[in-house]
């Protein structure tokens, strides 16, 4: 029995013990958790109790963003030791599958996933985990920033997914935790200018404390308008749809030029109308982003070069004790939180 954030049905969280049946094989780790964040699906759990198909049909443990110090290591384990700090990618796949056999683990159907019905997530004090799929710190990146590897990995799959090239300018629609995270990415691998939209001015506000990255504001002239007078009439080389809302996809073709890419991250609650003809005449493509695989490694490297800094991000920090209410915090979605973490 551990002790552990259980979200028993949607609006209703404990902090009790229950039995994780947690196991240790030869090539696992068990660590010790020291930092969650809270991620917008682990409240999305908390509010509906669903995601799409994935249902909450019995008591789950929340949970998905760690770091934590490794306390033991299986016997074929050898780039881990205990004591290493470390974040650990929260998604097992089948390394035996044909997705994972040609590079996109991420997509393995058998996949399985902390805090995605019906397995647990990682708001316990310990937990075990294949070692393949955790990672040590480096010096100088803390434990608050390992639980920011997980977040940061999904804006650096899509900016490697969309192919960014030096000099490109791109528009990220959504300015929450993974806009925002992506933007930063997108800067890192080459943007020169990226150009940021959210309903809330305080997200935006936000975003535009990192230097590169600019406003588009709520204005009666519509986005494109905007985008086309910041780039010359040109139209953005980039979109990343980090929102997931219906309204972003209705004009996302008069952001782009000609060949420019739309890259979709952002999961909507129900279909999405597109004007395919305005896509198509512009020959834009079309690339989809998935959680994540193969990126861990250089998001760390970007945290410990300090290329990218998610410490502005960090709104605040509860002891595991309340984690109940930082829950309740995170559900109010205040326009000046990004990032809430839990710490043990």
């Amino acid at each position: 029995m551990a002790k552990a954030l259980v979200l028993e049905r949607p609006r209703e969280l404990t902090l009790r013990d229950i039995d994780l049946q947690m196991s240790m094989g030869p090539q696992d780790v068990r660590i010790r958790m020291d930092v969650v964040g809270i991620c917008g699906s682990d409240v999305h759990y908390y509010r509906h109790g669903r995601i799409g198909p994935f249902v909450v049909t019995e008591p789950m443990v929340l949970g998905h963003e760690g770091a934590g110090t490794v306390l033991e290591c299986g016997a074929d384990v050898s780039h881990l030791r205990p004591g290493d700090r470390v974040c650990i990618e929260p998604g097992i796949p089948d390394f035996s599958s044909d997705a994972s056999r040609i590079g996109l683990y991420n997509l393995d159907p058998s996949l399985t996933f902390w805090a995605t019905p019906p397995v647990h997530g990682c708001l316990t004090p310990e937990v075990t985990h294949p070692a393949a799929l955790v990672y040590r710190l480096p010096d100088g990146v803390s434990q608050a920033e390992g639980a920011m590897v997980e977040p940061l990995a999904v804006g650096m799959q899509a900016v490697s997914k969309a192919r960014v090239m030096a000099g490109d300018v791109a528009v990220v629609m959504g300015a929450g935790p993974i806009g925002i995270l992506t933007a930063l990415c997108a800067l890192a691998a080459g943007c020169v200018r990226v150009l940021i939209f959210d309903p809330s001015a305080q997200k935006v506000k936000t975003a535009t404390q990192y230097p590169g990255i600019e406003a588009l504001a709520a204005h009666p002239e519509g986005l494109p308008a905007q985008v086309m007078t910041q780039t010359g009439n040109r139209g953005a080389d980039l979109v990343f749809e980090c929102s997931g809302a219906a309204a972003a996809f209705a004009g996302v073709a008069g952001l782009l030029r000609p060949g420019g890419t739309l890259v979709c991250i952002g999961m909507p609650v129900t279909p999405v109308a597109m004007d395919i003809v305005a896509l198509i005449v512009k020959e834009i493509h079309i690339v989809t982003a998935f959680r994540y695989a193969n990126v861990y490694d250089r998001a760390i490297a970007l945290l410990a070069s300090g290329k990218i800094d998610v410490k502005p991000l960090i709104s605040a920090s509860y002891p595991f004790t309340q984690s109940i209410d930082a829950f309740e915090r995170a559900d109010q979605a205040r326009p000046d939180d990004v990032k809430l973490q839990i710490f043990f």
